[in-house]
């Protein structure tokens, strides 16, 4: 009997799963598994929020598993030498998964192609799985990556992208191969109050409903606070329980200037995944050194914590930061402005930043959070490294009646219209009512502040 094995990581589907597609079409068996690698748990990725959305993913990935006559096999440790025991128990003669990105991505593959080959066993590495092109499949003549994007973005709009892949219809797991039991949401401690559910069954059923009813307008509402018109869509491209590649083809079939804009956005995704498959120190060092002398965490300590905690004094940034704790997921422009005002206006080195986000977002992505955060520093791919977003100029913008502040910010609720961004402007008995903090800095001076240690003038 052949039998192989699909190692599944951050593909936690069943549609449009080239790797597992593979294994079941070359043999009469194959083992679904997942594991719980002891290396993700030491670099510190296992954040609550990304823990529990990951039971959700590995429940309805099992069960969809199930109703196909198979199951998921969960084993922990390193992940090498579970693929390897596995192997064993299932005299398995190949092993597919999706490539990666990351350094630790990469090493993994490395280790685990040599181990075994060592058993006479066969690795197949599958591309545009994670990625709807693989990250080296658009290079520009004398690098063997992009670092802008708007020629990134003109080379893959015109790349072909393959067919979406149809699930198998029966899987049939051998006999005698072990399983943990699947880990639960319920006990973790940690998760955030109004978590968003995972799996595919309701990644599915979430890009339905976005294609049906709010990709037409997102090109003119996806900057939107109070409207919270994006597709949420994210931390399900993070763990793979949507398919970039049927994404992008769903969205350009819907049409529209709409579409166009939101694939420019997924475009985004692959051209950060594609910066980092070639700089995977990009991860923690500067992509574009700036010589930056940040303030010390130490000497910065008040405002860090006054910045994560949501009372900065500036009722859009406390608000985005407070969405962040309340649901671990923040609209995109909150996540701007916020990287801004850390970085810019705090002049507090974006890898605090990046790490904080990484404890709290769902869609905590490598590739994604941490270059974002280096293009909003100026230490990344932005072209206009000196960019910084005046955290009241962008709530008058984006939310010009103060909804989205008032939602997240209550103590503030009593505060009408625009008012609501410059609670400082009151004054006497009417500015005592409010129990919100004054401004950790003020604007022009804070924006001033650092410039010299920046050597901008």
């Amino acid at each position: 009997m052949n039998v192989s094995v699909v190692l599944f990581t951050s593909d936690l589907r069943l549609r449009d799963h080239p790797a597992l597609r593979a294994a079941h079409d070359g043999s009469s068996a194959l083992v679904p598994l997942f594991v719980r690698d002891d290396a993700v748990a030491a670099a510190g990725f296992t954040a609550p929020n990304r823990m529990a959305f990951l039971a959700d993913c590995l429940a309805d990935l099992d069960a969809g598993l199930r109703e196909r006559g198979g199951r998921l096999v969960v084993r922990s440790g390193d992940v090498v030498a579970q693929v390897c025991k596995v192997v064993a128990e299932a005299e398995a003669d190949e092993v597919h998964m999706a490539a990666g990105v990351s350094a630790y991505a990469q090493r993994r593959e490395e280790r685990l192609r040599k181990a075994l080959e060592a058993e006479g066993c066969r690795l197949h590495v599958h591309d545009t799985v994670i990625t709807a092109l693989a990250p080296g499949a658009v290079v520009p003549a004398a690098s063997d990556h992009f670092a802008v994007f708007t020629p990134y973005f003109g080379r893959w709009s015109r790349q072909h992208l393959r067919d979406a892949v149809a699930a198998p219809r029966a899987i049939r797991v051998p006999d005698g191969v072990g399983s943990e039991k699947l880990p639960a949401r319920t006990g973790l401690s940690g998760v955030s109050q109004a978590l968003a559910r995972g799996g595919e069954r309701e990644a599915r059923k979430r890009l339905t409903a976005w294609l049906r009813g709010g990709i037409a307008a997102y090109e003119d509402r996806h900057d939107d606070l109070p409207g919270d018109a994006t597709s949420r869509l994210s931390p399900h491209l993070h763990f793979g329980t949507l398919s970039p590649v049927e994404v992008v083809h769903r969205a350009r079939a819907a049409g529209g200037p709409g579409a166009e804009a939101f694939v420019r956005q997924l475009a985004w995704r692959e051209f950060h995944h594609q910066v980092l498959a070639a700089r995977p120190d990009a991860a923690t060092a500067d992509y574009r050194t700036r010589h930056d002398r940040w303030r010390s965490p130490a000497e910065a300590r008040e405002d860090i914590d006054a910045w994560k905690e949501g009372r900065t004094g500036y009722p859009v940034v406390d608000a985005a930061m407070r969405q962040l704790r309340h649901e671990g997921w923040m609209h995109n422009r909150g996540r701007l402005l916020t990287a801004s005002f850390l970085t810019k206006t705090l002049y507090v080195d974006w890898r605090v930043g990046a790490r904080h986000f990484l404890e709290l977002l769902v869609d905590g992505d490598i590739a994604d959070n941490q270059l974002n955060w280096q293009w909003t520093a100026g230490t990344g791919t932005d072209s206009r490294p000196n960019r910084v977003l005046n955290p009241v100029i962008q709530a008058r913008r984006h939310d010009p009646d103060g909804v989205y502040v008032r939602r997240w910010v209550p103590e503030l609720a009593g505060l009408a219209g625009a008012a609501v961004h410059e609670p400082w402007r009151l004054r006497g008995l009417e500015r005592a009512a409010y129990d919100y903090p004054d401004p950790i800095v003020e604007l022009p001076d804070g924006l001033a502040r650092f410039r010299s240690a920046r050597g901008l003038g």
